[in-house]
């Protein structure tokens, strides 16, 4: 298998992951998701793509500015699968709801969802829907790129810094050093930033930001991150994101 072989391999696995697209079924040697790692935030740059268009049809369509934003979330929640939904939903409940480590991550693996996860999610889906609809005709595609590659980047991020909290799991499979995408994906969120001046640069040192504090809680609080760590990372990072370019656009 060439080199550019196996890279396809593994966006292959990262779209899989990461989405709910029909991206059929990975045939021979089947990469590990620390090899993909690299993946994931290009495939943010998918997402963004597909919820920009969604944006924009509305918008072309006469839709007001919240009713089009309305649209892009769902179309983010169905092509993604809720996946970093979900993650909010849980960690929230395990870090409000727990007594001690065990007691979090047993709330955190449990489908139901309590009185913080609820909470969490109208605040934070709120928050974003309320922003771009702010934004308006103004939250184009540059700004939606940006946003899906970085948002993706800091779970690369936390993948990379912090220990799997769990002996099983997402956190374990993706377990490993990949620093050629910590760096690969630094520079390219970086380069996306840029087109966007000083909003976007200090909107992504914001995201590292929140992304610092909420690897910190996780290891303070469960020992390390999960696969709900990571869906909260992404989706939190994503939403203070378009509410800082809410003020700056």
């Amino acid at each position: 298998m060439t080199p550019m072989q196996a890279r396809l391999k593994e966006l292959h696995i990262a779209v899989i992951l990461l989405t709910r697209l029909p991206a059929g079924q990975v045939r021979g040697d089947v990469p590990s998701l620390t090899e993909a790692r690299w993946a994931f935030p290009f495939v943010g740059l998918l997402i963004g793509w597909i919820v920009w268009a969604a944006y924009g049809v509305l918008f072309w369509l006469g839709a007001a500015p919240m009713l089009a934003a309305l649209g892009a979330l769902t179309a983010l929640v169905l092509l993604t699968g809720a996946l970093h939904v979900d993650g909010l939903a849980d960690y929230t409940d395990g870090i409000g709801g727990g007594r001690d480590t065990a007691h979090r991550l047993e709330i955190m693996r449990d489908s139901s969802i309590g009185s913080y996860g609820v909470a969490a999610l109208i605040i934070c889906l709120g928050v974003w829907v309320t922003s771009i609809g702010a934004i308006g005709a103004q939250a184009g595609l540059l700004a939606f790129l940006m946003i899906g590659f970085s948002s993706r980047y800091m779970m690369v991020l936390l993948l990379e810094v912090l220990p799997p909290a769990r002996g099983d799991g997402m956190g374990v499979l993706a377990e490993g050093r990949a620093p050629m995408a910590l760096l690969l994906g630094g520079v390219a969120a970086v380069f996306l930033a840029l087109f966007l001046g000083v909003a976007g640069l200090v909107t992504l040192a914001v995201m590292l930001l929140v992304t610092a504090l909420l690897g910190w809680q996780a290891k303070r609080y469960i020992g390390g991150h999960t696969g709900d760590v990571l869906g909260a990372t992404q989706l939190i990072s994503e939403t203070l994101a378009w509410a800082l370019l809410s003020v700056f656009l």
